[in-house]
């Protein structure tokens, strides 16, 4: 597996997703690492973890997960002998308190989480440690309690911080005249009363501090300077006690640091678990079976980036086939599907759960690997045809029987003959390494491989003809068609444009059936040239040039039957005549007829140049006798019969040949 694989299933944006519901660094350090496992015992762990914690969220209680803020570094540092101030130790009591609170958790979720439950048993609350900071520290401040030295000096500063109150309050009354502000302020940690410049004189005492003007000057009086000495002195005494205190708590939580880093393994670990629990959640994820065989069945599946409202996907692969060939319309959901089938696949073997059935079934996989997009490269100069030969070179690299190998768009960005040949040789040769594949595709050569082929398989995504909307719907044993025009014709293009297509389209391929498929070679039609099919997609043949045309008549002409088609309303009633191309319902293909309908209604259509027998129910006119032939005295022979034939008839019209006979297929339908 690799990263571009994962980057087009869209694995990345699970992950972010993942990444967002921790709460502290180190579960989002765990979800960051998180890879697809292909061991067995390991998926199955993480399964069984997604789900218990995805029980544990439906009760509606509330995990008391911590964010663990401040305890990354404040760990790094553990043990080296570092002296830890009020806040990193309020931080650290703070942790400790939600580790006392997980443990009790855990332990009254036994019944509902049993094996993440039992991970809270390696947990060491340190009821010592825990017990000494709350004794000690409160609000990010040591309490008086945290030792008697302490409790004695601090009653001492607040002693001397009263008398010197009093002092400068009445030296606010006695140097009156010469204040510039009649209130106390502090000045290098010295109380002080703020003085007039020119009146500095009349206020003996050290001057702290001046203001940006230099008009007031900041003067500690000299009645005072006693008490402040005292005040400093006490200050002084209360920061030793203070690193007296701090030491020996610093000490206290080294002497627990093994503890304390197994606690943070174990408190991200629950973190990562909660996350997984809560994505699975997030779409609605169930634990699925867990198959020994590489295997996909999914049932009732969506994709879990597109919410609930998508239609949901039901596929197998493994089972009773190892290739799927998906065909239908563009925008349709085809590739949709096999992202579909990857990410999934991909999930669970990152223990997340999958958004199926529970019926669903994952096999193990060494190897994923997909090609979605064009790949196109402008920096690696690769284009579309280059990229895709750049995946196909990594799946046969590595192809077996433990490989789920996506390949979207068979066939795409080179010359279609070439792409169809190499396409359906790779499929051959993955069908024979016993690779499991899926594979969109538009072409039909690679839909009647997959029709002709033991192990594999043709699906379509649903189209309704009469909204001209794709159903989203995969439906599995019929190729589909990709319904071009009825999507044009939605996102709006011209309809002169679309009818005009669809003619082309519908003659060409007549032309090609009848020419190569229907018994009349391209040597038969160049016999004579002036009895040959008309190009209709010649301008210069069918009208001389662009501006002699009737636009709007043209336009009707063209579009007389494809509309009625598109629209589902029958084309003009006629009866059928020889030489008419028709539309054959039962084997979805084009004929010629070759004998008019009789009384009950049967007409003889030639296909692939043998005579079959259809009702004329079973028969639509796709394409006039006048439309494809010149003249009304067109030889039809030139389609009817082979060249052997039509050269033995002529030397039978002209004498007897002994042992020569014309032989021609389907006569007992005649």
């Amino acid at each position: 597996m690799n990263e571009a694989t994962w980057k087009r299933l869209e694995y990345d944006k699970i992950k972010e997703k993942l990444i967002g519901y921790t709460v502290s660094p180190g579960g989002r350090m765990l979800a960051e690492k998180l890879e697809p496992s292909n061991q067995r015992n390991q998926v199955m762990a993480w399964l069984n973890e997604t789900q218990e914690a995805a029980d544990l969220l439906a009760t509606g209680a509330s995990v008391p997960l911590s964010a663990m803020e401040g305890i990354d570094p404040f760990l790094v540092l553990l043990g080296k002998g570092r002296v830890y101030n009020e806040t990193e130790l309020e931080q650290l009591l703070i942790w400790l308190v939600s580790i006392a609170q997980m443990k009790r958790y855990m332990d009254s979720k036994r019944q509902t989480a049993p094996t993440i439950a039992s991970y809270a048993d390696s947990i060491r609350d340190c009821p010592e440690l825990r017990s000494e900071l709350e004794r000690c520290i409160r609000f990010g401040r040591l309490t008086d309690q945290a030792s008697p030295g302490l409790a004695s000096v601090r009653r001492q500063i607040i002693v001397v911080e009263d008398k010197i109150e009093r002092k400068l309050q009445g030296a606010l009354s006695k140097y009156k005249s010469a204040l510039q502000e009649s209130f106390i302020s502090k000045r290098s940690g010295r109380s002080v009363i703020a003085i007039k410049r020119e009146l500095r004189k009349q206020v003996p005492g050290t001057v702290w501090d001046e203001s940006a003007s230099g008009q007031t000057l900041y003067v500690e009086p000299i009645d005072v300077a006693d008490l402040q000495s005292e005040l400093q002195s006490w200050a002084a005494e209360e920061e030793r006690e203070r690193t007296v205190i701090l030491s020996g708590l610093s000490d206290l939580a080294d002497a627990h640091v093994q503890q304390l880093k197994g606690n943070r393994e174990a408190m991200a670990t629950f973190d990562f678990i909660m996350a997984r629990g809560k994505l699975s959640r997030s779409y609605d994820g169930r634990k699925t079976t867990l198959s020994d065989n590489p295997v996909i069945r999914l049932v009732e599946a969506r994709h879990p980036l597109l919410g609930s409202n998508v239609e949901p996907l039901t596929v197998e692969l493994g089972l009773r086939w190892k290739q799927l060939i998906i065909t239908g319309p563009n925008t349709g959901g085809k590739t949709v599907a096999l992202k579909t089938i990857g990410l999934l696949a991909v999930m669970v073997q990152s223990g997340l759960l999958a958004p199926a059935g529970e019926d669903s079934r994952f096999g193990l996989f060494q190897e994923i690997i997909a090609d979605v997009g064009d790949g196109q490269s402008v920096e690696q100069s690769l284009s579309t045809f280059s990229s895709h030969l750049a995946v196909l070179k990594q799946m046969l690299d590595s192809a077996g029987e433990r490989s789920l190998l996506l390949l979207d768009e068979m066939a795409a960005g080179t010359d279609p003959s070439e792409g169809i040949a190499l396409s359906i040789a790779v499929l051959e040769e993955l069908l024979q390494r016993k690779s499991l594949v899926a594979a969109t595709t538009h072409f039909n050569e690679i839909k009647t491989f997959a029709s002709r082929t033991p192990g594999c398989m043709n699906a379509k995504m649903a189209f309704d003809a009469e909204t001209l909307r794709p159903l989203y719907r995969l439906e599995l044993g019929e190729a589909g068609d990709s319904h071009a025009f009825a999507i044009a014709r939605r996102c709006g293009l011209p309809e002169h444009v679309l009818l005009r297509a669809e003619q082309l389209t519908v003659s060409r391929s007549s032309a090609v059936d009848i020419a190569a498929v229907e018994g009349a070679s391209v040597d038969n039609m160049a016999d004579s040239p002036k009895q040959g099919l008309k190009p209709y997609f010649n301008l210069e043949e069918e009208g001389k040039s662009e501006s002699s045309l009737d636009v709007s008549e043209t336009r009707e002409q063209r579009g007389q039957m494809t509309s009625d088609s598109i629209k589902g309303v029958p084309a003009k009633k006629r009866e059928l005549e020889v030489g008419d191309a028709v539309w054959i319902y039962p084997l979805k293909r084009i004929g010629i007829v070759y004998r008019v309908a009789d009384a009950r209604g049967e007409v003889i259509v030639q296909v692939q140049g043998e005579k079959m027998k259809f009702n004329r129910k079973r028969l639509k006119l796709s394409i006039s006798r006048e439309q494809l032939y010149p003249g009304e005295d067109y030889d039809m022979d030139i389609v009817f019969d082979t060249k052997e034939n039509r050269k033995i008839r002529k030397q039978l019209n002209r004498k007897h040949v002994e042992g020569l006979k014309i032989e021609t297929k389907g006569e007992d339908l005649m």
